[in-house]
């Protein structure tokens, strides 16, 4: 006779997913828990049902502190301490969890910077060197998007570059060496503009460090790779997207013909890339627009033209993400809804034919979406941001040496931003001693409306689970403060 434990596992291990077989999940921590003595028989049914409605809640909803969890199941401090308890004795409950429709908060974000204890620093106003260190070197940029916040015309004067490019190496030297993927260029304005770029990259490589450049590939031009050879020690190039042909890159852009150069810029660095046996990742952000989600079939024979140019070196990763989610609710219609899940299933079958290793990364929203659960990205407002926001988390150093502490701030003449600059990097002055003053000295930010779009997506992120886990300890949790850690 056939087991059917592996099924039971299965069950427990799916059962924050919509459809789950509730009752099968239930069964099977049953077993699990009376077998190993954790539990009577006249409990073990109850204890089991609170446990799966444990990661059902989580698998669902990170960010909900434990107090409003344990009044959810309707129990008392000594019964759910006890719950949380034999919740860690049943793996896959932990992967229900980690695996559930908000699983990618927990895989891309709340987790990995858990286990560097990055949370613990910032509850305990310890500043320890950032976690995540964004380099703006870019003065300019040749598009005008119209969703980018920058104000037309501004950049950095070029007098800057020699000063700012001798900060910039400063900042590199003082990055961990124990987190080679700390580091990324960024924008702020567009990196490639910089003519020090490579130098920086290649000074990070030999210090062991793995930047990723984040870009337009405007400038990404074979001429660019002669005279900047250090762009080759990259780590991953990331292009965004911002459409599939001349057309949508004008609507968005505002420049003509833009798409046709990144296109050859991009068949170029393929073929370069192969010929040279460089280690260097290629990838894509892009983002589906109302309306376009038919868009994604392009966009995986786009990948697949790539791939064609370089057959020995396909594109390595891409990011998907949706701007359905900008409503005032942060909710998806049902039409758009069913939409983009058709859409998605038809992009992943165009993808497993014509771009089988590419691996694809659809964030938090979009991977909800997936699961067949409904997509609401986070809203943070003005009155749930921290005034002592988060530097040992995250920072953002522009090429002036301003210290930004919110991923969309690092913009020169931004309105509101030089309020989120938590200090300047510069002769006497390193990046540590910056987080170190700000967090020492108690500095704090009162947020303004508005001041929440100063804020990416990882921002969000962490502020939403620092105010969760301050519910926590505030509540008497801290010893398991976060639910999983």
């Amino acid at each position: 006779m056939t087991s059917t434990a592996p099924a039971s596992a299965d069950q427990v291990a799916n059962c924050a997913r919509p459809g789950a077989n509730l009752a099968a999940a239930v069964n099977a921590v049953r077993r699990d828990l009376s077998a190993g003595g954790h539990v009577g028989l006249d409990e073990a049914e109850t204890v089991a049902r609170q446990l799966v409605r444990l990661a059902q809640h989580y698998g669902n909803h990170p960010f909900s502190p434990l107090e409003d969890v344990r009044r959810l199941l309707d129990v008392n401090r000594a019964s759910f301490s006890r719950l949380l308890d034999l919740f860690g004795l049943v793996p896959e409950l932990r992967h229900a969890v980690e695996t559930g429709p908000a699983g990618k908060y927990w895989q891309n974000t709340l987790l990995p910077l858990e286990q560097r204890g990055v949370f613990d620093s910032v509850l305990a106003r310890k500043p320890v060197f950032p976690y995540s260190v964004g380099l703006y070197p870019g003065p300019s940029c040749m598009f005008r998007c119209h969703f980018c916040v920058r104000v037309t015309g501004a950049r950095y004067d070029s007098s800057e570059l020699e000063s700012g490019n001798k900060m910039f190496e400063s900042v590199i030297d003082e990055i961990p060496a124990d987190n080679p993927y700390a580091m990324y260029f960024s924008g702020g304005l567009e990196p490639l503009t910089n003519p020090g770029l490579g130098a920086l990259s290649s000074r990070a490589a030999v210090r062991g460090l793995r930047p990723t450049m984040y870009t337009n590939s405007f400038a990404l031009t074979e001429r660019t790779l002669a005279t900047q050879s250090g762009v080759w020690d990259l780590y991953a190039v990331r292009t965004s997207l911002y459409g599939l042909n001349d057309e949508e890159y004008e609507e968005t852009t505002g420049k003509r013909a833009s798409f046709r150069r990144v296109r050859a810029n991009l068949l170029r660095f393929q073929q370069l890339r192969s010929e040279r046996e460089n280690p260097i990742r290629v990838g894509f952000s892009y983002i589906v627009l109302p309306g376009r989600v038919h868009r994604l079939l392009d966009l995986a024979d786009f990948i697949a033209e790539l791939n064609e140019a370089a057959p020995d070196r396909p594109v390595d990763f891409l990011n998907v993400r949706e701007d359905y989610s900008g409503r005032a609710d942060g909710r998806l219609s049902e039409a758009e809804r069913t939409e983009l899940q058709e859409g998605l299933f038809a992009f992943e079958e165009r993808v497993s034919r014509r771009a089988p290793t590419l691996n694809v990364d659809y964030g938090y929203a979009l991977h909800s979406l997936k699961t067949g659960a409904d997509a609401e990205l986070l809203r943070i407002r003005p009155r749930t941001m921290r005034p002592s926001v988060h530097p040992q988390v995250s920072v953002q150093v522009d090429l002036l040496g301003d210290v930004y502490l919110y991923r969309e701030a690092g913009f020169p003449s931004l309105n509101g931003a030089d309020r989120y600059i938590a200090g300047r990097v510069g002769p006497g002055t390193s990046l540590a001693e910056v987080v170190e003053r700000f967090v020492n000295d108690d500095l704090r930010i009162s947020p303004h409306a508005g001041d929440e779009f100063f804020m990416d997506g990882f921002d969000q992120v962490v502020t939403a689970r620092l105010n969760q886990l301050e519910a926590d300890v505030a509540a008497g949790w801290e010893d398991v403060r976060g639910f999983l850690r």
